[in-house]
């Protein structure tokens, strides 16, 4: 086997290691452009659980790296005159030069072949190779000239950055928040050797160019920096190395494999700096292109399994380094809140790091944090008891208290005879209300029969239907202490169709009733055309909605919410996706919410003043030409204008070809986006699977209320189970009727948490990190 690898990077040299150790027959030679002892940027990170994989594939150059080493456990936020520690984190760093070098050196005494100072202009040298690794990093030239081969797609985004070192020295990893006069900026810091430390500068757009940066000289902004932070460097200065002013750019590849080519590192995949993980993705790929050597027949084959078994866990950092990347763009929104909630967000900010793992990691920060938290819950004049997490924190809306943060999302049934609630509905939202949820939801209710999506949706048309539903609401009222939400839309160019489980979207065989939209655009091919609503039919909808308001309140209902999310008919109207109207109703945002805000001003003027209501969105289309973050905060603000309380945020479900980023949590960034700039209550769902996240949201401060659909029909009891599980004594939320189980939940939960925490300990990677009087045997 003939391998060629350009770029000698930790990727490349890596894979020549482990493949050159147990192909000893191999050919593999490395071509670097630059000298070997040439290195741009200070330090690296790694986790205890990289260095031990490391050590698994190669002793040798494990024992090598991790004596080269400075670990830390510590990660500090400073931030506004406070400094808050977060223990328990297990991380080291090295220097990126030291790094190479030892790998250089390991990857020669295997006998591989390495040739520094070396252009590669064109593959067309390597045409006698039987496998080409391109690991030359985020500006691949070998990637560039098979883009549409790889599918390359690059994003650059806003936040400006650039890499400084120090030689103050760190017992901790650092954040070092400021607040200047041209805006924020914060300091990524961390030791890497001794007398080394690695500073990374990071601000918003706004804040570059106040600060003029861009137009100064190195020397000229490395002063102004270095005044800036002056207290932070305690009489230490700045050490440049090309620290040149760059945007992150994400690097993703649809195929990672053209013939008997591979991208590895940079070239195929970029992970934001602040979760740490360049190098390690980029060494952890070489592991499993190595491993698919080993288990397949030829390069093809291999670099097929390679890509297919690596690419989700690629994508999954990806998507938690984006998710990194955007807290820090919007770290605006965060300034103001209090010490204690903004080191939870920072800490917590990738989505991977929750409130139940920071528990394990350090009791005592998230001890701090709750405190904090449950200091400012007193002070709003809400309740919450003594040591519970946030969940279980009270809130009130106008005149209605919620007795926790935990929501049951809207679900459709399906189950209704002519829009009628049965029988289903009593005892599915009965036993949903029993379970402990503070605030629960119908499914979306229509104003008429022609607003359904399908004919088993229920209804809210006329005085039959609102005393059915009075029974919902008498048992949820008379056996729990929830609150009960009916939420109303129409379904507008998505109605008319099949109940879900006989064909999800697809029209009716029969009776096809006429629907209608902001514009004549189908939702599928196989969907009617609508109708485009002319003015008439909206003030008949206008109607339709407020009596539906005003049966709902006839009903007993505690709280109302119009669905204008989800490519139904108001939102058709939000949407420039949906909405492509030249009249009034059209063109700018102003005219796409006329409509929109007409039904919701008039249901907020029929429902009673003391009961809120919410207006649900589609915070984003997930497809391009959709709603953008401009007209989204444009929105919201309108409908806040329009009196309403909480947004109740969602996203996409307006057209079929959507390509939403999912991902755990993944519609939390706009809620925490709507609720700070907006200053409004938010709810949030999406992918919410447990109530670890949903603690985790709440400290943060990115959402009010938190709601969970699917966890909620395979458990009705989640927050009757949380209690037990968290410890918190709290009779109101158990029926009288169940609270002869509650003394054994709560012994069960807790034995049960003991151990889970006793075997999360067990699994914890242990430190790699070199006791001293080894090191002094070994110098």
């Amino acid at each position: 086997m003939k391998a060629t690898i350009v770029g000698a990077g930790p990727g490349g040299l890596y894979f020549g290691i482990l493949a050159k150790k147990t192909w000893p027959d191999w050919d593999i030679t490395v071509y670097e452009r630059n000298r070997p002892d040439d290195t741009f940027g200070f330090g690296v990170v790694f986790s205890d659980e990289t260095l031990g994989f490391l050590n698994d594939y190669d002793s040798p150059s494990y024992e090598a790296i991790r004596r080269s080493f400075v670990y830390w456990d510590d990660v500090d936020i400073y931030y506004d005159g406070s400094v808050l520690r977060s223990a328990g984190n297990g991380f080291c760093g090295c220097s990126r030069l030291t790094l190479l070098q030892l790998l250089q050196q390991r990857a020669e005494s295997l006998d591989v072949k390495i040739h520094y100072e070396t252009e590669i202009a064109s593959l067309d040298r390597f045409a006698d190779s039987d496998l080409i690794i391109a690991s030359d990093g985020i500006a691949s030239i070998i990637r560039d000239e098979r883009q549409e081969e790889f599918g390359t797609d690059i994003k650059m985004h806003n936040n400006y950055f650039c890499w400084l070192g120090s030689t103050r020295e760190f017992d901790a990893f650092k954040y070092f928040f400021k607040m200047t006069e041209h805006g924020p900026m914060v300091m990524h810091c961390y030791q890497y050797e001794p007398g080394r430390s690695t500073w990374i500068c990071e601000m918003p757009q706004e804040t570059m160019h106040k600060t003029g940066f861009l137009e100064q000289s190195e020397d000229d902004y490395v002063a102004v920096l270095a005044e800036v932070f002056s207290e932070e460097l305690d009489g230490h200065e700045f050490i440049t190395n090309r620290s040149v002013w760059r945007q992150f750019p994400e690097v993703r590849n649809a195929h990672w494999v053209s013939d008997n080519i591979v991208l590895i590192g940079d070239a195929q995949h970029t992970a934001h700096f602040s979760i740490g993980s360049g190098t390690k993705l980029a060494m952890e790929s070489s592991i499993a292109l190595y491993e698919a050597f080993k288990s397949a027949d030829g390069v093809a084959e291999s670099l097929a399994l390679f890509e297919s078994n690596r690419r989700e866990q690629v994508e999954i950092t990806q998507h938690a380094a984006e998710v990194s990347l955007a807290w820090f763009e919007n770290m605006f929104d965060h300034w103001g809140q209090p010490a204690e909630q903004f080191a939870f967000g920072v800490m917590s900010r990738s989505k991977q790091i929750t409130y139940d793992n920071l528990m394990l990691r350090d009791a005592s920060f998230v001890r701090q944090c709750d405190e904090r938290f449950a200091q400012h819950i007193a002070e709003s004049g809400l309740r919450i008891p003594d040591k519970a997490p946030p969940m279980f924190a009270t809130l009130k809306l106008r005149d209605m208290e919620i007795v926790n943060r935990i929501v049951v999302s809207p679900m459709a049934q399906y189950s209704a005879a002519n829009g009628d609630p049965d029988d289903w509905h009593l005892v599915h939202y009965g036993h949903l209300a029993t379970g402990g949820a503070g605030l629960i939801y119908t499914e979306m209710t229509c104003p008429a029969a022609d607003a359904r999506i399908t004919p088993g949706c229920a209804g809210i048309w006329n005085d039959d239907q609102a005393k059915s539903w009075q029974r919902v609401t008498d048992f949820v009222h008379g056996h729990s202490q929830a609150k009960i939400c009916m939420q109303i839309g129409h379904a507008g160019r998505k109605g008319s169709t099949r109940l879900a489980w006989d064909g999800m979207d697809q029209p009716l065989g029969d009776d096809n009733w006429p629907i209608v939209s902001a514009s004549p655009i189908r939702y599928i091919d196989a969907s009617q055309i609508p109708a485009q609503l002319s003015e008439r039919q909206m003030a008949s909808i206008i109607d339709d909605f407020a009596r539906s308001a005003e049966l709902a309140d006839r009903a007993g209902f505690d709280m109302i919410e119009a669905h204008a999310a989800h490519g139904y008919l108001l939102a058709s109207f939000i949407s420039p996706l949906t909405n492509n109207r030249e009249d009034e109703y059209g063109g700018e945002i102003g005219n796409r919410m006329k409509f929109p805000l007409a039904v919701i001003s008039r249901m907020r003027d029929i429902w009673p003043q003391g009961k809120p209501m919410s207006v649900r969105i589609s915070a984003c289309d997930w497809a391009p030409g959709g709603l953008d973050e401009d007209e989204l905060i444009v929105v919201c603000q309108m409908i806040k204008d329009a009196g309403i309380d909480v947004i109740n945020v969602s996203t996409g479900q307006t057209v079929s070809f959507e390509k939403p980023v999912y991902g755990r949590m993944f519609q939390v960034p706009f809620s925490d986006k709507i609720r700070h700039r907006v200053n409004i209550p938010t709810i949030v769902a999406g992918n919410i699977s447990n109530v670890d996240q949903v603690n985790t949201i709440l400290m943060a401060g990115r959402a009010d209320l938190v709601a969970l659909a699917r966890p909620h029909l395979s458990n009705p009891n989640l927050t009757l189970q949380a209690g037990a599980w968290y410890g918190v004594q709290d009779d109101n939320i158990w029926a009288r009727q169940y609270h002869s189980a509650m003394f054994q939940a709560h012994m069960l939960a807790q034995r049960q948490r003991v151990e889970w925490h006793d075997t999360k300990v067990a699994m914890k990677p242990p430190t790699h990190k070199v006791a001293a009087d080894s090191l002094e045997g070994k110098s």
